[in-house]
Parts: structure tokens; C-alpha cells; sequence
């Protein structure tokens, strides 16, 4: 089949067309909201929430063997596709280390989400062991539920709670804890008024419904806090310094581009020893994320043999 999805990496499963009965197969529901496009071809509404929901749970169960999941109203149902590709990347820059993909590796996903999709995508792909962290109480349950829902996550996947909504790493990396890797999807826009403009674009471009917008468009925490992503993510590797030695690799998604300027002086500031920078893409969309350790390769070698 040709590839839909340009750009997106090679162990992606999700580089080709979406195969639509399949995942009907996989998940009935998805049936109701297929449709056919001016081509004859079918497809679904992206427009509409309940469809894309439908479509996220049938590659997730089709895909990753996740039997039950589910996103309360109002909160983001993300695109698995690049969700995965961060996954995938992120397996690259640990491989770089030991020369091969650890099997065992333990990851901490800043914001885990009402969907838990880092960790449903992880575990399954690599086998990874993940804690997930949450500021938000509805969105912890919503993880906490498709955790409890799924026969053995509950071996590879655990949820810690935020207590204090001003801290990133401080009251979660516990003492004598270790961490391959962080990983974080940060609130990008700075302002209220910023995230409602933001999902007032995307609304228009999608042709979608006011009140399907208000279903779709993300919690407070998710999309915006004060200073947007480039103040989150400094405030990440200002707390990063206090962890240096438990954490082998940190790392975020950064939404644009244009950021990365505002950031590399704050990891030179830091004392990060190297900072990686990769680019992802998924068809027209362009992403990234930047991954940073205080630990040279030596150190690497060792915290790995350590850590197994």
C-alpha cells in the first residue's frame, strides 16, 4: 500500500494507509463513522471527535493490544502516529549507547495524560517499564481506569500523582530511583486566549462544529500555562540539574522551531554534557523533540549496566 504518512519513522506501524476494515474488525464502533471521500475512497470525519476517538482505540487495540481505553469529554485524544514516532526515536537515541534497543528500560512520561498513550505505545513496543506522571485528577482516573483495564499493564505501567502543580521532577523522581529517559508533550501556548485562538484554527481548517470543538479541544493543563512551552521546558532543565545522576537521558517535544534558540543557552547553563536534537514528520506536519544528559558516554555506558 503507499505510504500515507510521509516522514514518520521506519518501525512505525502506522506508515501506511489506515486499513479500515481491519480495524472495524478490531473495533466495531469505528464502522459507524466511516465515510467515502470525493476519490471513492473511504475514510473518516477527522472533524469529529467521537470519530477520531473510534479510530485512536481501534489502532490502539489493533496495533498494541490495548483491550480497553477511553478519554473523558474535553480532554485531547492525541494522533497515535506521532505519538509513536517519539517512541521510536527515543529507542534510536537510547540505542546509541549499549549498540542495541534496551529491553528493559525504564522511561517517566511527564503528563501521562487521560490517555496514557506514551506508556500504551512503549510497553508494547520495547517492553518498556513507564511511570506516568499527573497534575490532573480526572485525567489520572481516566490513565489510572485503562491501566486497571488491560490484563498486565499494571506490571509495566504505574501512575504517580503531582501533588505540587509547580513542580516537574521534584516530588516524583524518588531517591535512588533510576530513569533511562523522560519523556513530556509540554502545554505550548502561554495564555488562555492564546489556546482558544489556537483551537479556533483548528476548528475552522477542520470545518468542525463550535460545540464538537468544546468536546475536543484539551484541558488547561494540557494546552497552555504561563509562559507557554519554552518557560515549561526551562523550568524542566532547571529541575533536571537535581537529578542528573538518576536520570540518564531528559528529554520534550518542542512544538516549534523557532524555540529551540530560547532553549539551548539554558541546557549550556544547565551543564548538560550533550544535547540531541530530533525531527520528526508526519506527512505536511513537521515536530520535534530535544533530549539532554549531564552524563558523558563513559557514564552512560556504566549508568546502563547499572540499571540492569
Amino acid at each position: 500500500m503507499n505510504a500515507q504518512k510521509p516522514g514518520l519513522h521506519p518501525r512505525n506501524r502506522h506508515r501506511d494507509r489506515y486499513d479500515l476494515p481491519t480495524l472495524c474488525v478490531a473495533c466495531p464502533e469505528l464502522a459507524e463513522f466511516i465515510t467515502t471521500n470525493p476519490s471513492g475512497e473511504e475514510t473518516i470525519n477527522f472533524a469529529e471527535s467521537r470519530a477520531v476517538k473510534a479510530l485512536n482505540k481501534a489502532l490502539l487495540m489493533h496495533f498494541y493490544g490495548v483491550q480497553q481505553w477511553d478519554v473523558p469529554d474535553g480532554f485531547l485524544c492525541p494522533p497515535v502516529p506521532g505519538r509513536a514516532d517519539y517512541i521510536h526515536h527515543l529507542a534510536d537515541l537510547l540505542s546509541e549507547t549499549g549498540g542495541e534497543i534496551p529491553r528493559q528500560a525504564s522511561v517517566l512520561d511527564i503528563g501521562v495524560g487521560a490517555n496514557c498513550i506514551y506508556p500504551l505505545i512503549g510497553a508494547y513496543e520495547y517492553g518498556w517499564r513507564f511511570t506516568g506522571t499527573e497534575v490532573n485528577a480526572e485525567a489520572f482516573a481516566s490513565a489510572q481506569a485503562i491501566v486497571n483495564g488491560n490484563p498486565g499493564l499494571n506490571r509495566s505501567i504505574r501512575l504517580r500523582k503531582q501533588k505540587d502543580e509547580a513542580a516537574i521532577f521534584r516530588g516524583i523522581i524518588h531517591k535512588n530511583e533510576q530513569y533511562d529517559a523522560t519523556i513530556c508533550n509540554p502545554p505550548f501556548h502561554d495564555s488562555a486566549e492564546a489556546a482558544r485562538e489556537g483551537n479556533e484554527r483548528k476548528r475552522r481548517n477542520l470545518g468542525q462544529k463550535q460545540a464538537d470543538a468544546r468536546n475536543f479541544g484539551g484541558q488547561q493543563q494540557e494546552l497552555w500555562c504561563e509562559g507557554g512551552e519554552v518557560r515549561f521546558i526551562q523550568q524542566m532543565i532547571e529541575e533536571s540539574k537535581s537529578f542528573a545522576r538518576q536520570v540518564m537521558w531528559f528529554s520534550s517535544l518542542v512544538s516549534r522551531g523557532e524555540n529551540l534558540p530560547l532553549l539551548y543557552p539554558a541546557l549550556t547553563a544547565a551543564g548538560a554534557v550533550k544535547v540531541v536534537k530530533k525531527e520528526m514528520a508526519q506527512g505536511q506536519k513537521q515536530s520535534r523533540f530535544i533530549a539532554w544528559t549531564f552524563l558523558d558516554e563513559d557514564q552512560r555506558r556504566r549508568f546502563l549496566a547499572r540499571a540492569r
